[in-house]
């Protein structure tokens, strides 16, 4: 009995390992039978149709996210390609929003904006055309549909005044004055009429979008759409870009094209990594395990490497600082100098930004943003705006017939619901509200757009 048992130890003792090749080899086999029991699992539960649409992050972000393409629309391997939103290499602008296409959030037209119907080349004649320029703020980044962005209420409003003027004439300023004193004065206390017609506020904004992409995508596609008026909401994406850059181009673009072999490279394991990513057990780890959520900074630049914090992006001295805003300057005195030689109202919005809030008119999730943007990031980008503002004061100033100037930095500073949903510019369904009716203040109080009585025979 002894022996046997001691025999016994000896054989596990000398039991030798496997070899290593072995181990090598069934790694595979295990991930083959994991998968295959992921997917009896997920499709069993009746999720397999919500798991194939999965893309490794929330819905909205993903389709939110550009897809760059280049100039005749065929995709760049490794260069950002796993959004939803199309957008091509365009040589006079940076990159432009590729047309006819949608998804559950947006609709883009035929021209590349962010419109439900076409817009044709030749204005109809009743119609009044405000053009949005900008970047994903103006855009309505992260909105439920077309909607709830800032043009589609500007739009309504404009439209609402019409009716109302149509309804009730009385209530506002007529088209003849009267002669004698008491009328004249009760008459220039009511409202202007603007001008009769059907407005439509057209969302030309791109996301990432700068001063740089504004001038060629005016000057290149806007102007020859006979706008009324061109509004523009923007400002922080040119306090984020580098001076030694124009515009914001497709990243790392001339680094791919200049080098052959690392772009083939990259072809291989970008083909590698998405096979892996649509496994589904890879894909179940990052729904329901993982659940991965974009930063704080992939969100508020949409448009960029993804390695520098925003702080980093901000100028880090005054003497950068001062380039970037002599080029933002001279990019919106260009933009004057082509709006008034057409004899359109040039209206520009510094877009808000969640320090302009007071913090005990946050919401819980926009004082968690706050603290995740830290004290140098608010310090750097406040300096950053009031050099902006400055600049653009002294612009209005110098062009006051031909530019109006709007800070909103500020505007949500005591607004008591939340304004800011997932990062440091974009803005609720809310928020685009209360920005829609402050550029309709500011246009109907345009002399452009109201009636003036017809010149006397």
């Amino acid at each position: 009995m002894f022996k046997s048992r001691r025999s016994l130890y000896y054989r596990k003792r000398n039991r030798k390992p496997l070899p290593l090749m072995v181990i090598i080899a069934a790694i595979p086999l295990v991930l083959i039978i994991l998968e295959l029991l992921a997917w009896l699992l997920i499709n069993f539960t009746g999720n397999g149709a919500a798991l194939v649409a999965y893309k490794g992050e929330p819905a909205e972000d993903n389709a939110y996210r550009l897809k760059f393409l280049s100039q005749d629309k065929q995709p760049y391997d490794g260069i950002l390609n796993k959004g939803s939103l199309a957008a091509y290499r365009n040589l006079g602008g940076g990159y432009s929003l590729v047309g006819n296409q949608q998804s559950d959030f947006w609709r883009i037209n035929e021209q590349g904006f962010r419109d439900d119907d076409p817009i044709p080349l030749a204005k109809p004649k009743d119609e009044i055309r405000i053009f949005l320029l900008g970047g994903s703020t103006a855009f309505g980044q992260g909105n439920a549909n077309n909607q709830a962005t800032l043009a589609s209420k500007l739009e309504t409003r404009l439209n609402e005044r019409i009716a109302q003027q149509r309804r009730s004439p009385e209530k506002y300023r007529p088209t003849f004055l009267p002669v004698y004193r008491p009328e004249l004065v009760k008459a220039l206390a009511l409202p202007p009429k603007i001008k009769d017609g059907q407005y439509r506020v057209i969302n030309a904004a791109v996301p990432g979008y700068t001063s740089g992409n504004e001038l060629a995508q005016l000057a290149l596609q806007i102007l020859p759409y006979s706008p009324d008026a061109i509004i523009v909401l923007g400002g922080y994406t040119d306090l984020m870009l580098p001076s030694n850059q124009l515009e914001t181009d497709i990243p790392k673009t001339e680094a791919f094209l200049n080098n052959a072999p690392g772009h083939f490279w990259t072809h291989i394991t970008q083909q590698l990594k998405n096979a892996i990513a649509q496994a589904h057990l890879v894909k179940a780890t990052q729904k329901w395990l993982l659940k991965p959520e974009p930063s704080i900074n992939q969100r508020s630049l949409v448009v960029s490497d993804g390695t520098l914090l925003l702080e980093e992006h901000l100028a880090a001295d005054e003497a950068e600082l001062k380039r970037r805003i002599t080029r933002y300057r001279n990019h919106y005195r260009q933009m004057i100098r082509l709006t008034t030689g057409a004899g359109i109202p040039l209206v520009v919005a510094i877009q808000p930004e969640i320090t302009g809030r007071d913090q005990t008119q946050m919401s819980p999730k926009e004082q968690e943003l706050v603290q995740k943007l830290g004290d140098l990031y608010q310090k750097r980008l406040q300096t950053g705006y009031s050099a902006l503002l400055e600049t653009s004061q002294e612009l209005e100033k110098a062009f006051p017939k031909n530019m109006k100037v709007l800070n909103f930095y500020n505007l949500f500073k005591d607004f008591p619901n939340q304004a800011f949903f997932t990062d440091a510019v974009h803005l609720t369904e809310e928020g685009n509200q209360v920005l829609s009716d402050r550029y309709y203040q500011t246009l109907t109080a345009l002399p452009k757009l109201q009636v003036t009585p017809p010149k006397k025979p």
